[in-house]
Protein backbone atom coordinates (compact mmCIF):
# COMPACT_ATOMS: atom_id res chain seq x y z
CA UNK A 1 0.00 0.00 0.00
CA UNK A 2 2.56 2.56 1.11
CA UNK A 3 4.79 1.51 -2.33
CA UNK A 4 1.52 2.30 -4.33
CA UNK A 5 0.82 5.67 -2.72
CA UNK A 6 4.44 6.69 -3.07
CA UNK A 7 4.35 5.71 -7.14
CA UNK A 8 1.45 7.85 -6.97
CA UNK A 9 2.93 11.04 -5.04
CA UNK A 10 6.35 10.74 -7.71
CA UNK A 11 3.75 10.34 -11.02
CA UNK A 12 1.78 14.05 -9.90
CA UNK A 13 5.14 15.57 -8.63
CA UNK A 14 6.59 14.60 -12.04
CA UNK A 15 3.76 16.10 -13.77
CA UNK A 16 3.45 19.70 -12.38
CA UNK A 17 6.89 19.39 -13.44
CA UNK A 18 6.60 19.06 -17.14
CA UNK A 19 3.99 21.74 -16.76
CA UNK A 20 5.73 24.32 -15.59
CA UNK A 21 8.62 23.67 -18.09
CA UNK A 22 6.01 23.95 -20.67
CA UNK A 23 4.17 26.91 -19.34
CA UNK A 24 7.90 28.52 -18.88
CA UNK A 25 9.29 31.45 -16.40
CA UNK A 26 7.37 34.73 -16.84
CA UNK A 27 10.36 36.72 -17.40
CA UNK A 28 11.08 34.32 -20.28
CA UNK A 29 8.40 35.70 -23.09
CA UNK A 30 9.95 36.05 -26.01
CA UNK A 31 10.21 39.43 -27.74
CA UNK A 32 7.39 41.21 -29.95
CA UNK A 33 9.19 41.88 -33.61
CA UNK A 34 8.10 45.17 -34.14
CA UNK A 35 8.71 47.92 -37.29
CA UNK A 36 9.90 51.11 -36.42
CA UNK A 37 11.22 54.66 -37.66
CA UNK A 38 13.31 57.52 -36.16
CA UNK A 39 10.96 60.38 -35.22
CA UNK A 40 12.42 63.83 -37.23
CA UNK A 41 11.47 67.06 -38.08
CA UNK A 42 10.00 67.93 -41.44
CA UNK A 43 8.83 71.14 -43.02
CA UNK A 44 5.01 71.58 -43.30
CA UNK A 45 3.49 71.74 -46.93
CA UNK A 46 3.51 75.99 -48.30
CA UNK A 47 -0.43 75.64 -49.46
CA UNK A 48 -3.72 74.29 -48.61
CA UNK A 49 -6.52 73.34 -50.63
CA UNK A 50 -9.85 73.57 -49.99
CA UNK A 51 -13.78 74.04 -51.14
CA UNK A 52 -15.29 77.05 -50.75
CA UNK A 53 -18.12 78.99 -52.78
CA UNK A 54 -18.57 82.96 -54.35
CA UNK A 55 -20.31 85.44 -52.57
CA UNK A 56 -21.30 88.78 -53.45
CA UNK A 57 -19.50 91.55 -51.45
CA UNK A 58 -22.91 93.90 -51.49
CA UNK A 59 -26.17 92.47 -51.98
CA UNK A 60 -29.66 93.86 -50.88
CA UNK A 61 -33.43 92.74 -51.46
CA UNK A 62 -35.26 96.29 -52.51
CA UNK A 63 -37.70 97.06 -50.07
CA UNK A 64 -40.02 100.22 -49.87
CA UNK A 65 -40.09 102.17 -46.60
CA UNK A 66 -43.52 103.49 -47.33
CA UNK A 67 -46.22 101.55 -48.87
CA UNK A 68 -48.11 103.07 -52.01
CA UNK A 69 -48.96 102.20 -55.35
CA UNK A 70 -46.30 101.50 -58.31
CA UNK A 71 -46.26 103.82 -60.95
CA UNK A 72 -42.87 103.40 -62.47
CA UNK A 73 -40.24 100.71 -63.15
CA UNK A 74 -37.12 102.57 -64.32
CA UNK A 75 -34.49 99.69 -64.69
CA UNK A 76 -34.81 96.43 -66.45
CA UNK A 77 -33.33 92.95 -64.97
CA UNK A 78 -30.10 92.52 -65.50
CA UNK A 79 -29.01 96.14 -65.57
CA UNK A 80 -25.94 97.39 -64.26
CA UNK A 81 -26.86 100.68 -62.54
CA UNK A 82 -24.52 103.20 -60.14
CA UNK A 83 -25.62 103.93 -56.78
CA UNK A 84 -28.31 106.38 -56.06
CA UNK A 85 -29.94 105.69 -59.65
CA UNK A 86 -34.01 105.33 -59.46
CA UNK A 87 -35.37 101.99 -59.85
CA UNK A 88 -38.81 102.40 -58.64
CA UNK A 89 -41.31 105.01 -57.78
CA UNK A 90 -44.60 105.10 -56.11
CA UNK A 91 -46.97 107.43 -56.63
CA UNK A 92 -46.46 110.67 -54.51
CA UNK A 93 -49.79 113.16 -55.05
CA UNK A 94 -50.16 112.81 -51.22
CA UNK A 95 -46.80 113.24 -50.28
CA UNK A 96 -46.20 116.11 -52.10
CA UNK A 97 -49.62 117.47 -51.21
CA UNK A 98 -48.44 117.13 -47.66
CA UNK A 99 -45.26 118.77 -47.85
CA UNK A 100 -47.71 122.01 -50.14
CA UNK A 101 -49.16 122.69 -47.17
CA UNK A 102 -46.24 121.77 -44.58
CA UNK A 103 -43.95 124.53 -46.75
CA UNK A 104 -47.06 126.88 -46.75
CA UNK A 105 -47.51 126.63 -42.41
CA UNK A 106 -43.49 127.34 -42.48
CA UNK A 107 -44.08 130.88 -45.06
CA UNK A 108 -46.98 132.03 -42.75
CA UNK A 109 -45.01 131.53 -39.58
CA UNK A 110 -41.85 133.13 -40.69
CA UNK A 111 -44.09 136.02 -42.38
CA UNK A 112 -45.35 136.03 -38.76
CA UNK A 113 -42.23 136.05 -36.91
CA UNK A 114 -40.85 139.68 -36.52
CA UNK A 115 -44.02 141.18 -36.11
CA UNK A 116 -44.53 138.48 -32.89
CA UNK A 117 -40.85 139.49 -32.00
CA UNK A 118 -42.09 143.42 -32.12
CA UNK A 119 -44.87 143.05 -29.94
CA UNK A 120 -43.50 141.29 -27.37
CA UNK A 121 -40.65 143.90 -27.22
CA UNK A 122 -43.14 146.46 -27.00
CA UNK A 123 -44.97 144.45 -24.16
CA UNK A 124 -48.32 144.29 -25.99
CA UNK A 125 -47.96 140.78 -25.67
CA UNK A 126 -46.55 138.13 -22.93
CA UNK A 127 -43.54 136.72 -23.04
CA UNK A 128 -45.13 133.72 -22.66
CA UNK A 129 -47.23 133.83 -25.57
CA UNK A 130 -44.29 135.20 -27.84
CA UNK A 131 -42.58 131.53 -27.58
CA UNK A 132 -45.44 129.70 -27.62
CA UNK A 133 -46.13 132.12 -31.50
CA UNK A 134 -42.22 131.11 -32.13
CA UNK A 135 -42.61 127.39 -30.63
CA UNK A 136 -45.07 127.08 -33.56
CA UNK A 137 -42.96 128.03 -36.28
CA UNK A 138 -40.64 125.75 -35.30
CA UNK A 139 -43.36 123.18 -35.20
CA UNK A 140 -43.74 123.67 -38.71
CA UNK A 141 -40.29 123.50 -40.04
CA UNK A 142 -40.23 120.19 -38.37
CA UNK A 143 -43.45 118.91 -40.09
CA UNK A 144 -42.22 120.26 -43.53
CA UNK A 145 -38.88 118.34 -42.89
CA UNK A 146 -40.96 115.25 -42.12
CA UNK A 147 -43.24 115.38 -44.83
CA UNK A 148 -40.60 116.19 -47.22
CA UNK A 149 -38.68 112.66 -45.59
CA UNK A 150 -41.97 110.82 -46.82
CA UNK A 151 -42.31 112.38 -50.29
CA UNK A 152 -37.95 111.31 -51.33
CA UNK A 153 -39.35 108.00 -50.03
CA UNK A 154 -41.70 107.71 -52.66
CA UNK A 155 -38.51 107.21 -55.12
CA UNK A 156 -36.88 104.02 -54.41
CA UNK A 157 -32.84 104.09 -55.27
CA UNK A 158 -30.22 101.76 -55.18
CA UNK A 159 -27.55 101.61 -52.24
CA UNK A 160 -24.59 101.30 -54.27
CA UNK A 161 -24.01 99.97 -57.92
CA UNK A 162 -24.58 96.52 -58.72
CA UNK A 163 -26.67 94.81 -61.29
CA UNK A 164 -30.76 94.52 -60.62
CA UNK A 165 -32.13 91.05 -60.49
CA UNK A 166 -35.15 89.35 -61.30
CA UNK A 167 -38.34 92.18 -60.19
CA UNK A 168 -40.90 90.64 -57.97
CA UNK A 169 -43.53 93.30 -58.81
CA UNK A 170 -45.25 95.40 -61.78
CA UNK A 171 -46.81 98.80 -62.51
CA UNK A 172 -49.68 99.73 -61.08
CA UNK A 173 -49.54 97.12 -57.94
CA UNK A 174 -50.06 98.47 -54.66
CA UNK A 175 -46.74 97.56 -52.40
CA UNK A 176 -46.69 97.83 -48.87
CA UNK A 177 -43.50 99.08 -46.76
CA UNK A 178 -40.91 95.91 -46.45
CA UNK A 179 -42.55 94.28 -49.48
CA UNK A 180 -39.74 92.62 -51.74
CA UNK A 181 -39.31 94.26 -55.15
CA UNK A 182 -35.84 92.95 -57.00
CA UNK A 183 -32.55 91.86 -55.80
CA UNK A 184 -29.31 94.03 -56.72
CA UNK A 185 -26.51 92.91 -56.04
CA UNK A 186 -22.32 94.17 -56.71
CA UNK A 187 -20.58 91.64 -58.86
CA UNK A 188 -17.10 93.38 -58.69
CA UNK A 189 -15.09 92.13 -56.73
CA UNK A 190 -16.62 89.31 -55.45
CA UNK A 191 -15.29 87.01 -52.42
CA UNK A 192 -14.68 83.22 -51.80
CA UNK A 193 -15.43 81.94 -48.01
CA UNK A 194 -13.87 78.66 -47.37
CA UNK A 195 -12.71 77.10 -44.01
CA UNK A 196 -9.37 76.30 -42.74
CA UNK A 197 -8.53 73.37 -40.03
CA UNK A 198 -7.90 75.11 -36.75
CA UNK A 199 -4.45 73.82 -36.67
CA UNK A 200 -3.61 75.73 -39.64
CA UNK A 201 -5.33 78.98 -38.86
CA UNK A 202 -2.24 80.32 -37.48
CA UNK A 203 -0.82 80.39 -40.64
CA UNK A 204 -3.43 82.47 -42.54
CA UNK A 205 -3.04 86.37 -42.60
CA UNK A 206 -4.99 88.96 -44.59
CA UNK A 207 -3.11 90.06 -47.92
CA UNK A 208 -2.02 86.32 -48.27
CA UNK A 209 -2.79 84.64 -52.49
CA UNK A 210 -5.38 82.74 -53.37
CA UNK A 211 -6.06 80.70 -56.52
CA UNK A 212 -9.74 79.88 -57.17
CA UNK A 213 -10.38 77.65 -59.70
CA UNK A 214 -14.49 77.12 -60.42
CA UNK A 215 -16.87 74.00 -62.25
CA UNK A 216 -18.29 76.71 -64.69
CA UNK A 217 -14.25 77.81 -65.69
CA UNK A 218 -12.55 74.55 -66.02
CA UNK A 219 -8.74 75.11 -66.06
CA UNK A 220 -9.12 78.35 -65.54
CA UNK A 221 -7.49 80.02 -62.31
CA UNK A 222 -8.59 83.84 -60.94
CA UNK A 223 -6.52 85.35 -58.47
CA UNK A 224 -7.35 86.60 -54.94
CA UNK A 225 -6.09 87.55 -52.19
CA UNK A 226 -6.94 87.23 -48.75
CA UNK A 227 -9.44 89.89 -47.02
CA UNK A 228 -10.36 88.70 -43.67
CA UNK A 229 -9.74 85.75 -41.50
CA UNK A 230 -12.63 85.07 -38.46
CA UNK A 231 -11.39 85.55 -34.73
CA UNK A 232 -13.41 82.42 -33.60
CA UNK A 233 -12.54 78.45 -34.48
CA UNK A 234 -16.53 77.33 -35.37
CA UNK A 235 -17.09 74.64 -32.82
CA UNK A 236 -18.96 71.94 -35.08
CA UNK A 237 -15.83 71.57 -37.73
CA UNK A 238 -12.81 72.78 -35.75
CA UNK A 239 -12.27 75.17 -38.56
CA UNK A 240 -12.18 78.87 -39.04
CA UNK A 241 -13.41 81.15 -41.87
CA UNK A 242 -11.31 82.91 -44.61
CA UNK A 243 -12.85 85.70 -47.22
CA UNK A 244 -10.67 86.58 -49.99
CA UNK A 245 -11.44 89.04 -52.59
CA UNK A 246 -11.22 88.50 -56.36
CA UNK A 247 -11.50 90.81 -58.94
CA UNK A 248 -14.73 90.08 -61.45
CA UNK A 249 -14.40 92.67 -64.17
CA UNK A 250 -16.49 90.82 -66.66
CA UNK A 251 -18.74 89.60 -64.67
CA UNK A 252 -17.90 85.92 -65.68
CA UNK A 253 -18.27 84.26 -61.95
CA UNK A 254 -21.24 84.60 -60.69
CA UNK A 255 -22.25 84.69 -56.11
CA UNK A 256 -23.27 80.91 -55.11
CA UNK A 257 -20.99 79.15 -57.20
CA UNK A 258 -18.87 76.36 -56.12
CA UNK A 259 -15.28 77.11 -56.01
CA UNK A 260 -11.86 75.04 -55.93
CA UNK A 261 -9.34 77.03 -53.33
CA UNK A 262 -5.32 76.79 -53.09
CA UNK A 263 -3.93 79.04 -50.41
CA UNK A 264 -0.42 79.80 -50.46
CA UNK A 265 0.33 79.63 -46.55
CA UNK A 266 3.24 81.05 -44.71
CA UNK A 267 6.19 80.21 -43.52
CA UNK A 268 6.13 78.10 -40.59
CA UNK A 269 9.31 76.57 -38.43
CA UNK A 270 9.70 72.38 -39.07
CA UNK A 271 7.52 70.16 -36.62
CA UNK A 272 8.08 67.03 -35.65
CA UNK A 273 5.66 64.32 -37.46
CA UNK A 274 5.14 60.70 -37.68
CA UNK A 275 3.27 58.25 -39.56
CA UNK A 276 -0.57 57.83 -38.61
CA UNK A 277 -0.13 54.51 -37.53
CA UNK A 278 2.38 54.98 -34.82
CA UNK A 279 -0.49 56.49 -32.88
CA UNK A 280 -2.46 54.46 -30.64
CA UNK A 281 -5.34 55.09 -28.23
CA UNK A 282 -5.28 54.75 -24.76
CA UNK A 283 -8.95 55.25 -23.55
CA UNK A 284 -9.50 59.86 -24.88
CA UNK A 285 -5.57 59.28 -24.67
CA UNK A 286 -3.73 59.55 -27.82
CA UNK A 287 0.01 57.90 -27.45
CA UNK A 288 2.97 56.15 -29.03
CA UNK A 289 5.31 53.46 -28.80
CA UNK A 290 8.95 54.56 -28.25
CA UNK A 291 11.86 52.07 -27.99
CA UNK A 292 14.35 52.22 -25.32
CA UNK A 293 16.56 49.13 -23.95
CA UNK A 294 14.76 46.96 -26.16
CA UNK A 295 11.35 47.38 -24.46
CA UNK A 296 8.00 49.06 -25.63
CA UNK A 297 7.59 52.52 -23.58
CA UNK A 298 3.56 54.08 -24.33
CA UNK A 299 4.28 57.95 -24.22
CA UNK A 300 1.04 60.81 -23.89
CA UNK A 301 1.41 62.86 -26.71
CA UNK A 302 -0.30 65.71 -28.14
CA UNK A 303 -1.02 65.74 -31.62
CA UNK A 304 -1.02 68.90 -34.22
CA UNK A 305 -1.43 69.08 -37.95
CA UNK A 306 -2.41 66.70 -39.73
CA UNK A 307 -0.80 65.28 -43.32
CA UNK A 308 -2.15 62.53 -45.90
CA UNK A 309 -0.31 59.92 -43.48
CA UNK A 310 1.40 61.54 -41.33
CA UNK A 311 -0.37 63.63 -37.94
CA UNK A 312 2.56 66.77 -36.39
CA UNK A 313 3.40 65.62 -31.97
CA UNK A 314 3.11 68.65 -30.45
CA UNK A 315 4.38 67.01 -27.28
CA UNK A 316 5.09 64.04 -25.66
CA UNK A 317 8.35 62.68 -28.05
CA UNK A 318 11.49 64.38 -29.34
CA UNK A 319 13.79 64.08 -32.59
CA UNK A 320 15.86 61.40 -32.55
CA UNK A 321 12.87 58.64 -30.84
CA UNK A 322 12.60 55.24 -32.11
CA UNK A 323 9.00 54.90 -32.90
CA UNK A 324 6.93 52.08 -32.99
CA UNK A 325 4.90 51.57 -36.14
CA UNK A 326 3.53 48.39 -36.72
CA UNK A 327 2.76 45.31 -34.10
CA UNK A 328 1.31 47.75 -31.52
CA UNK A 329 -1.93 45.38 -31.42
CA UNK A 330 0.56 42.71 -29.35
CA UNK A 331 2.31 44.95 -27.19
CA UNK A 332 1.51 46.47 -23.45
CA UNK A 333 4.29 48.89 -21.69
CA UNK A 334 7.53 47.12 -21.14
CA UNK A 335 6.56 44.10 -23.58
CA UNK A 336 9.97 43.19 -24.73
CA UNK A 337 10.23 43.97 -28.69
CA UNK A 338 12.52 42.79 -31.61
CA UNK A 339 12.90 45.92 -33.64
CA UNK A 340 13.64 45.93 -37.68
CA UNK A 341 13.89 49.47 -38.58
CA UNK A 342 12.31 50.73 -41.54
CA UNK A 343 13.74 53.70 -44.01
CA UNK A 344 10.31 55.14 -44.28
CA UNK A 345 10.33 58.41 -45.56
CA UNK A 346 7.53 60.84 -46.37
Amino acid sequence: MRLVLLTAVLIGLSACGEKTAQQGPPGGMPPTRVDTIIAETRDLPDSLNAVGSLRAIESVVVRPEVAGKLVRVQVAEGQRVPAGALLFALDADIAQAEVNEAMAAVRASERNRPRIIELATKQMISKADADEALAVSEINKAKLASAQARLSKTQIRAPFEGVVGLRQVSVGEYVNAGQALVELVRLNPLEVEFQVPETLATRMAVGQDVQVQTEAFPGESFAAVVSAVAPSVQVSGRSVGVRARLDNAENKLKPGQFAQVKVSLQKAAPVLMVPEQAVWPNGEQKTVYVVKDGKAVQVPVTLGVREPGWVVIATGIQAGDEIITAGQMKLFPGAPVMTAKSAVKK
